[in-house]
């Protein structure tokens, strides 16, 4: 059979599975919705603010002539409004509807900076193209050009700069690992071995490669490194969860009943996947292509991901930290100078947590406990109070007097917000566990990993005299279900009754 015949026809296959959906790649896009809104209002508020701009800017640069009798027009008498609110209005909604055919609302890691950029001025151009033309048509002598031209000018150069700013950024929390999507390679043939180059040589695109998975029909096999062979199709959705893996990549041809078996445990288990068209037979042109960078797939399955909620937990994370450092400034500097004078060793006490899919970094908190702790850790493993990989003991014999005052009232996890505002922690989220917890995870447990962790959580002020692991993980779990920023808020308001209750240990 060939290629392209064969991809066609899977494609179909799995289109048909999606309960009356349009096509394979009709849940594209599905996740990024919110965020796909958001942006355009961002366009529309980004109109609003050039064309405020283009109009102070030309009263304050001299005589207009009929400008300045259409603005004197608008503010004082309103006879204009109307007219100047169609203007917005239409450039408004003729950029949004430029923009989204251009596909500038889908994920910023699928295209290059460059490419991006053209759009963007290709969609401000198109727009621009039809405000004037409709102007000229329908005579709105009333408004001027020169507000017209500097409105479009400046939107063009707003985008391309707010653009360019969050790719910066975006790339930023690339480098250091952060917002990165683990992929997993089905197959060891040379579509696998050039699509995991692919993604590897292009930073843009956000992905980490964490192994190919073997399989027996794959056609020109490669020979491949061990470590980099992390399983078999039987055991694929066990690594998905190992290895905290959003997307799967199919590039070797095989049975449609296997890829359908594998499209319903991906969404079960809420893991992406796509298929990639063997590239040197030909493409499958009738089918829905998405490109990764230059690399052609099918998206078979895209799960959904709340982007527009994470965004704005994100922004408030920022505030609310911002706003408890500025605050608790003299407190915090009141504690520091106090545990320096209560016992020998360093103000803070920093040990690597395990965060969002696996990241290790540095959690930083105020030292309670006298300086050679952790030697004397083995000498009190058999006053553990907390089972399975928890350690917990109420009277430790290492903690000191003020430390056991700053973690009655939970001050010693103040230091956490500076967590925060690096983005290792979040406000609200499961409690970061150590490494040597982590080990000995079940796969099961290590779900409470796929989101950021937090200062407080649902088991902080719920569970957090429950020595069970179990209710542990089960708290992190609902809460990771239930998620919304709501639940956040809840959570917040029921920690500071907590913290003045004084039930920390």
């Amino acid at each position: 059979m060939a290629s392209s015949e064969f991809w066609q026809r899977l494609s179909a296959s799995m289109a048909s599975s999606h309960e009356g959906e349009a096509g394979a790649g009709a849940e594209t896009g599905r996740g990024s919705r919110g965020a796909s809104k958001f942006w355009m209002v961002m366009d529309g508020l980004t109109v609003l603010a050039a064309a405020t701009v283009a109009t102070l800017f030309k009263l304050q640069t001299g005589p207009m002539g009929g400008a300045e009798d259409f603005i004197h027009g608008t503010l004082i008498h309103g006879r204009s409004m109307w007219i100047l609110l169609g203007f917005l209005c239409f450039f408004t909604i003729a950029l949004i509807v430029s923009s989204r055919r251009l596909n500038l609302y889908t994920p910023m890691r699928l295209t290059g900076y460059l490419h991006e950029q053209r759009l963007s001025a290709q969609a401000c151009l198109t727009s621009g193209l039809l405000l004037t033309g409709t102007l000229y048509l329908v005579h709105a002598d009333d408004i001027p050009r020169g507000i017209v031209l500097l409105t479009i000018a400046l939107v063009a150069g707003a985008l391309a700069l707010r653009r360019l700013t969050y790719r910066v950024l975006l790339y930023r929390k690339f480098d250091r690992g952060v917002g990165t999507r683990n992929v997993l390679i089905v197959g060891t043939g040379p579509e696998a071995h050039a699509l995991r180059h692919h993604l590897e040589s292009l930073r843009y695109l956000g992905y980490t490669f964490k192994g190919f998975i073997d399989f027996p029909a794959t056609e020109n096999r490669f020979t491949v490194s061990s470590s980099d062979v992390v399983g078999t199709l039987e055991t694929l959705f066990q690594h998905t969860r190992k290895h905290f893996v959003d997307e799967i990549f199919f590039t070797t041809r095989c049975e449609r009943e296997i890829v359908q078996n594998v499209l319903m445990q991906a969404r079960k288990h809420g893991v992406d996947l796509r298929v990639v068209p063997d590239m040197y037979d030909g493409l499958a042109w009738n089918s829905p292509i998405e490109y990764i960078g230059q690399f052609p797939t099918i998206p078979l399955h895209c799960g959904h991901v709340p982007e527009l909620g994470l965004l704005f937990k994100r922004v408030f994370d920022i505030f609310f930290s911002i706003v408890v450092l500025t605050i608790l400034s003299p407190i915090l500097l009141i504690i520091a100078i106090a545990v320096k004078l209560d016992s020998p060793g360093p103000v803070f006490y920093s040990s690597e947590r395990i965060g969002k899919k696996g990241r290790v970094f540095l959690c930083t908190k105020f030292r309670t406990m006298v300086r050679d702790a952790e030697k004397r850790r083995a000498d009190v493993m058999h006053m553990n109070e907390r089972d399975d990989v928890l350690f917990k003991i109420s009277n430790d014999p290492r903690i000191t007097p003020l430390g056991r005052f700053l973690r009655k009232y939970s001050l010693d996890e103040l230091p956490q917000f500076f967590n925060v505002l690096a983005g290792d922690m979040s406000v609200v989220g499961p409690r970061p566990p150590l490494a040597s917890e982590v080990k000995e995870y079940k796969l099961s447990h290590l779900r409470r990993l796929d989101v950021t962790p937090g200062v407080t959580g649902l088991w902080q002020v719920q569970g957090r005299q429950d020595p069970s692991f179990a209710s542990y993980v089960s708290l992190d779990v609902t809460y990771i279900d239930n998620w919304s920023l709501w639940l956040d808020f809840k959570i917040i308001v029921r920690t500071v009754a907590v913290i003045f209750a004084g039930t920390g240990s």
